[in-house]
């Protein structure tokens, strides 16, 4: 069924992130506050008829450029996917991050030159302070995994791109997870 749907990388522990997404969006993003009109500004307008969307997506797939606006091509469909699918995200890169930190993991970057402008070290922590520490610490280690990853014959482990539209998805799911996952 991933194969079939052009998501290898899918996993159950993702679809149950997804459908997590999809319980909190009314929690943190009610209605008529400002929280909502944010989302609609960066999710697009959730009242889209969702039958026309799926129609859509399932007729034609993702739109030309998906990659420069969505996490993946399902959160093309429609805005409340497209949030789920964001959410997913960033709840895999908290807990990913956070395990590596766990683990000690680091990446102090290859000792042979590269030509890639992005830094090749993280030094993950459990407690970044937002989505900007957050991804500094991740995409240097999800270079190095996925050249693990390479090294064994499989596939990339993080096949994904974080656009800066991505980022400032990211960045407003963090606005309003942070505050609540903070020890009382």
């Amino acid at each position: 069924m991933r194969v079939r749907l052009g998501e290898p990388y899918r996993t159950v522990l993702g679809h149950l992130r997804h459908e997590i997404g999809h319980y909190y969006q009314p929690i943190l993003v009610p209605a008529g506050t400002a929280a909502e009109h944010r989302c609609r500004e960066l999710f697009g307008d959730e009242r889209e008829s969702y039958q026309d969307a799926m129609d859509r997506y399932y007729d034609s797939g993702a739109p030309a450029g998906w990659e420069q606006r969505f996490v993946s091509a399902y959160a093309a469909m429609h805005p409340w996917e497209d949030w789920a699918e964001t959410f997913a995200h960033y709840l895999h890169v908290r807990d990913t991050l956070q395990t590596a930190a766990a683990y000690g993991m680091h990446v102090d970057g290859p000792s042979v030159a590269s030509s890639d402008a992005a830094p090749l070290h993280s030094k993950p922590s459990a407690t970044a302070t937002d989505v900007r520490a957050m991804l500094q610490a991740w995409i240097p280690l999800t270079y190095a995994l996925n050249a693990i990853n390479r090294s064994m014959g499989a596939l990339d482990i993080y096949p994904f791109i974080l656009s800066p539209a991505i980022e400032a998805k990211l960045a407003f799911i963090d606005t309003l997870v942070r505050p609540l996952a903070q020890p009382q």
